[in-house]
């Protein structure tokens, strides 16, 4: 293991300022840099937060040569740069989803995390909320028995979102829906159907040549008889925002509908009298789990209600974001550098469940034939 402490630059505050202060406080962190464009946003958070060292741009921070570790928390089509520069530059890398938009861009990154022998994390939420945490602890009891099927989605509307979002494909920020099923699975998604479905107002073709604002596919897995079923929205679709995962097993069974209810378990029970068998089920309350994290950082999976009004950054003092994910992906970004192994979602791993979404949006644009994804694997 490093017997040094390690400093971390934070890249893009407007989603990015949600991590810095978890970083501030990493008893394997020592100092935190912070990097953007907005130099009124820089300047006021890094006042309130405390933070000396500040940036405007990623060549500074890359220059400066004070960091370990950069956080890319930046718009969607500069996550395949940024991250080539970061590894190149020699320091490893978090990255906000999507890893990339591209086959090449994947091909890219892998090659450079090798070359650079720094490691690459994708900073995937899915796989860290008190949800997910749940239904990992439930296979490692055994309790699903053999997975039947997998199905998952996020519906969301973009509408007055910043421009680069603006007709994007919806696939092409899938993982939020496929991470989960592939990470429960242990498995990689190899082929793919996909069909888009409803119409969109013109102008949002124009910035990617996307027709669709709604995207649904069948994946077949690397496991025998296994396959699964996502669906993504981002426009003209009235659904409030969700994120959702289904896992249907031989024993028990596990649906995650909604934001803010909880999730339905459902058990196979005996025979019955009349036809099939009698399946019982009750809601979950699924909970924190602090004692993975360390005393100071487990806080911000929760809510705190003592705020400074005056802070305007209220949603990073609440916590909570995400389900809890945050001080997850922080601590094994961190823990994974620190003990000098590759992290949970490592570049490959990342690169595999990305490659699903884009070659999903290359199907629907083919009228749903069938796309080979490639494998990142070693």
């Amino acid at each position: 293991m490093l017997n040094k402490k390690l400093n971390v630059a934070v890249v893009g505050l407007q989603f990015g300022g949600q991590f810095a202060p978890i970083y501030q406080i990493h008893p394997d962190i020592d100092q935190v840099g912070i990097c953007d464009t907005d130099a009124a946003l820089l300047n006021e958070y890094g006042d309130k937060f405390g933070i000396a060292d500040r940036y405007s741009s990623l060549a500074d921070v890359l220059k400066s040569g004070k960091y370990d570790a950069v956080h890319l928390v930046t718009p969607i089509h500069s996550h395949a740069q940024q991250t080539l520069e970061v590894l190149n530059a020699g320091l490893h890398c978090a990255c906000t989803v999507p890893m990339a938009t591209t086959i090449e861009e994947l091909k890219a990154i892998v090659a450079a995390q090798k070359a650079s022998g720094k490691n690459f994390m994708m900073m995937e939420t899915a796989v860290y909320t008190y949800q997910y945490l749940h239904a990992e602890a439930m296979k490692a009891k055994g309790e699903f028995g053999r997975i039947q099927f997998l199905r998952g989605a996020h519906y969301q509307d973009m509408e007055n979102w910043p421009s680069y979002w603006m007709g994007l494909p919806p696939m092409h920020y899938a993982t939020h829906a496929i991470a989960p099923l592939l990470a429960i699975s242990e498995a990689r998604a190899t082929k793919v159907h996909c069909f888009g479905s409803g119409v969109m107002r013109e102008e949002l073709h124009r910035q990617f040549g996307n027709p669709y604002p709604v995207e649904t596919a069948i994946y077949q897995l690397d496991k025998p008889d296994l396959s699964a079923e996502v669906t993504r929205t981002l426009f003209h679709t009235a659904r409030d925002y969700m994120e959702s995962f289904n896992i249907y097993g031989e024993n028990a069974s596990l649906e995650w509908h909604m934001e803010k209810e909880p999730l339905m378990l459902f058990r196979m029970g005996p025979l019955t009298e009349g036809r099939g068998r009698d399946v019982q089920y009750e809601r979950i309350a699924p909970v924190a789990r602090p004692e993975t994290l360390p005393e100071e950082v487990a806080r911000y999976m929760y809510h705190q209600d003592h705020l400074d009004e005056n802070n305007p950054h209220l949603s990073v003092l609440q916590g909570g974001a995400h389900h809890g994910s945050h001080p997850h992906l922080v601590h094994e970004f961190v823990r994974s550098i620190v003990e000098e192994r590759k992290p949970r979602v490592d570049a490959v791993t990342a690169a595999n469940w990305t490659a699903a979404g884009i070659c999903a949006h290359e199907s629907a644009l083919k009228g749903g034939a069938e796309v080979i994804i490639p494998s990142f694997d070693d």
